[in-house]
């Protein structure tokens, strides 16, 4: 590192140009710490300032000195512009321009113009740094002051430029890590077995970073096995430099941490295998690095070499980035190169330790609930039940037709209504043309009576015979007269459901005499004809029990047993069915002919798998023709 502060000049030593300081600054590679002193230093020189600072403003709100030239005797207090400074440091950040405030001495006279100023220039890098300058400068001279500020201004430009060379310089590093890490897992992947690839890694990482030792140990069991060492075909595990080195890597693998040795101030990790390992075969600087895969250890990378180039932390950055890269094609091959027993007992381990592990107890709980569940399908039987559905019909049915020509006086019932045996009266024809006939034959009869009393009276047995047997011929029509008018009113013998004749919307419609008005369906007589799909028809037998019921009513099951198979097949909506009545045990008050729903007969107890799975078991034995 170059210091760029000015030097007082010797005799035949010309002080350097405010240009020389500038260009040495902005070519400066120190740390920043030592930078923003030197820069402190050039900015004095340049404005001929008394004292310069770079302050911080921490995101909590607090002021931090960062430099301060010339520096402070240890121990000193904070002079009083470093004091205002402070102060005005969250205030002059905040406005973003440059700020003079006057310095004022106690030897200064009231009102007198104060000859110290105090430059503040706000500074903002593109790295998010909210800082302040603070310089101390001696003017009076107003223009003077003007000028200090512009080359203050300028000068602290080169703040930006040292941060951008920062950067650079670290992606430059990055990328050149990087690149190496690129090259060696090109090297691995060149090789298709595990032990090829180990070995190339290896060789690699002992040529690029000069090791004198590189091992590679992955994890078996509860211990760690060398897989692989350095320009070292074959080793014996037997051997105690092999049984170290798998100590150390035992060591950083138990902790999944990196492991140095020597040992790093602060580190709070434990090396002692590791040092064992340097004492007993070197002495060595070493570096261990565990290897994760799904962010568990599964391996151990270890790097030797002389002890007087221990592992600077670029280096283990760039390692560790190699190791990252490379871990996934290893662990794939290692896998991979193992045989089908070690990989399938490795996958029941794993199924095994995932099973009764801590984690994924939500997947846990649904997998024991399914495996209850499937347990339950093959072991618990149930009631198999075919389903079909159904229609309610009447096995008898009662005409009641026109008892003679005429009109319908009035009809009031519908079909669906409850009919009472001979109180509910379904029609009454229309009886005035028959009254006006029944009391002009009444008048005759009274007639003939009368001329037949007159001629027995007169002793006319002839005329009074003629006279009676007109009598009886009226009479006899007068009684057919009354039998009319007595059924008249149309009632049904027997109580049930009106099923037909709806003729409430017709007035007065006449009818002759036989016509049929009405049905009358007796509820004792409903039976449910079922549509049994021939898919279910082999299991049905005479004398099953089942229930069933309407879409009108739901909620509301009726027992029946099976009382008739039909033997034949109808086709109903490109469907085959077979017809099926069955005896109701229960007939409700609500049942009404026609009435449909569904209805399930219980066939015999089965497992519910079998219940469940035996439409798709029938389709696919059907399609695969088993």
């Amino acid at each position: 590192m170059t210091r760029v502060s000015p030097q007082s000049p010797s005799q035949n030593q010309q002080p350097p140009s405010t240009a020389e300081l500038i260009e040495r600054l902005s070519q400066f590679d120190g740390p920043p710490e030592h930078f923003l002193v030197n820069l402190l230093a050039v900015q004095c020189y340049v404005t001929a300032a008394e004292n310069g600072s770079i302050l911080r403003v921490n995101p909590t709100g607090t002021t931090e000195v960062l430099a301060v030239h010339p520096a402070l005797p240890q121990g000193a207090s904070a002079p009083v512009w470093l004091t205002r400074a402070v102060e005005s440091a969250p205030g002059v950040i905040a406005g973003g321009k440059t700020a003079l405030k006057p310095l004022h001495d106690q030897a200064d006279l009231y009102g007198q113009p104060a000859r110290r100023h105090l430059v503040m220039i706000p500074l903002r890098t593109g790295g998010g740094f909210a800082g302040l300058g603070a310089f101390v400068v001696e003017s009076a001279d107003n223009a003077t002051l003007i000028a200090c500020r512009e080359r203050l201004e300028l000068t602290i430009s080169l703040l930006s430029i040292y941060e951008m060379r920062l950067a650079l310089s670290k992606r430059q590093g990055d990328l050149k890590r990087l690149k190496l890490a690129m090259d060696i897992l090109a090297a691995v992947n060149e090789h298709d077995r595990f032990t090829g690839a180990a070995m190339a890694l290896c060789n690699e990482l002992a040529s690029r970073f000069a090791s004198d030792r590189v091992g590679l140990g992955f994890l078996k069991g509860r211990y760690v096995h060398l897989r692989a060492l350095s320009h070292t075909e074959k080793f014996s595990r037997k051997m105690k430099l092999v049984q170290d080195i798998e100590a150390a890597q035992e060591e950083c693998l138990d902790q999944d941490v990196e492991v140095l040795h020597p040992t790093p101030e602060g580190a709070t990790f434990v090396a002692r295998s590791a040092k064992e390992l340097s004492v007993r075969h070197g002495p060595t600087a070493i570096l261990c690095l565990p290897l994760r895969r799904e962010g568990k250890p599964m391996a151990v990378m270890s790097l030797e070499r002389p002890l007087d180039k221990p592992f600077a932390a670029e280096e283990v950055e760039s390692i560790r980035l190699i190791c990252e890269l490379v871990t996934p094609r290893l662990a794939n091959l290692h896998e991979h190169d193992r045989w089908v027993g070690a990989r399938l007992a490795a996958g029941l381990r794993k199924g095994a330790a995932l099973a009764v592990g801590p984690k994924h107890t939500w997947i846990k709980l649904l997998a024991l609930g399914g495996c209850a569940f499937v347990l339950f399908l093959c072991l618990a039987r149930g009631q198999y039940r075919a389903d079909a559905k159904f229609v309610l019909e009447a096995t008898r049915v009662h005409l009641l037709a026109a008892p003679f020509d005429g009109t319908v006086e009035q009809a009031e019932l519908k079909p669906g209504d409850a009919i009472e045996a001979g109180k509910t009266v379904l029609a009454l024809m229309d009886t005035r043309e028959l009254n006006k006939e029944l009391f002009a034959l009444q008048s005759q009869e009274f007639a003939y009576r009368k001329q037949a009393d007159k001629a027995r009276t007169e002793g006319k047995i002839g005329d009074a015979q003629v006279a009676e047997a007109q009598r009886q011929a009226v009479a006899a029509r007068i009684d057919l007269l009354n039998s009319r008018l007595e059924k008249a009113r149309i009632l049904s013998p027997v109580s049930g459901v009106l099923t037909k004749g709806d003729l409430e919307k017709q007035h007065r419609p006449p009818v002759k005499q036989g016509d049929i008005l009405f049905e009358v369906a007796p509820l004792d007589t409903l039976r449910a004809e079922l549509s049994v799909d021939e898919e279910d028809i082999a299991e049905i037998r005479a004398g099953m029990e089942g229930e069933l019921a309407t879409a009108t009513y739901p909620d509301r099951k009726v027992g029946f047993v099976v009382e008739r198979i039909n033997p034949v097949a109808e086709v109903v909506e490109q469907q085959n069915i077979f017809k099926v009545r069955v005896r109701l045990k229960d007939k409700p008050d609500w049942m009404r002919p026609g009435m449909e729903g569904v209805a399930k007969i219980d066939v015999d107890r089965r497992l519910y798998a079998s219940i469940w799975t035996r439409k798709l078991v029938n389709w696919i034995r059907m399609k695969l023709w088993w």
